[in-house]
Formats: structure tokens, sequence, C-alpha cells
């Protein structure tokens, strides 16, 4: 099981945000413990969530660049932009494997396809 934090730059006031998530809510909310993010921050989460923040598309924490740092010392995967949308893919075809729903799992090894495909891309040189 892992944490990952992206390659994003968002600003947000003066701060620049990435996002942190991980396979499971609870290495998630230890790793969050660890670098001192507040666990009232977690978007996406259908309990801990509050607000515009619990309508996420997926569980994670925005953090400042400063705490990405940390996190990746204390063992985060740096990962890109892909990063996310492939995550959430991956627990879609394991979710729709576990229940066999073999339209689900086609739909997310597309997507999975597609977004490796454009991580190969990317890696080759700049998108246009």
């Amino acid at each position: 099981m892992t944490v990952y934090v992206d390659d994003m730059r968002a600003n947000f006031g003066s701060m620049v945000m990435c996002h942190m998530w991980a396979d499971t809510d609870a290495e998630l909310l230890t790793m969050a413990d660890k670098i001192g993010v507040n666990r009232k921050w977690i978007q996406g989460h259908p309990k801990l969530s509050f607000g515009k923040h619990r309508n996420a598309s997926w569980v994670h924490f925005d953090i400042a660049l400063s705490k990405r740092a940390i996190a990746v010392k204390a063992g985060a995967v740096e990962t890109d932009r892909f990063g996310p949308v492939i995550h959430t893919a991956n627990l879609m075809l394991r979710y729709a494997e576990s229940v066999g729903n073999a339209e689900m799992a086609a739909h997310a090894r597309d997507k999975i396809a597609k977004f490796e495909a454009l991580r190969a891309k990317r890696a080759k040189g700049p998108l246009l």
C-alpha cells in the first residue's frame, strides 16, 4: 500500500498546492498526521469531508509544496499529473472485477490505457 503526491502546481493564496492520496484511507490519514496536515481538509471522503469538499471525485488532500517535500521524505511516491486519474481508474477496475461488471472493467482498462499512453507521449517531449 502506498501514499502518492503528484506534480500539479495550483496557486492557492500565497501557497502552491498539489495532491496527496493513498491506496487506503488509513494510509492517507496516517501520512496527513505525520506531515502536519489537518484531517478536516480531506476531500472526497463520504464521511470525513465537509461542504463542497465532500463532492470531490476521489479521496485526497490538497497540500502545499512544503508538505509535499515532507511527505516524500516520509515515503510518499512522486507521480505526474496523470497519477490521480490512473489511480481512480485502477480503483474502478478493482471494484468492477469484484462485482463482476465486465462493462465497467472494460471502461476502466480503456481509461488506464489512454492515460498511460498520454504519460508515455509526455515523457518523450512536450504535449502540444
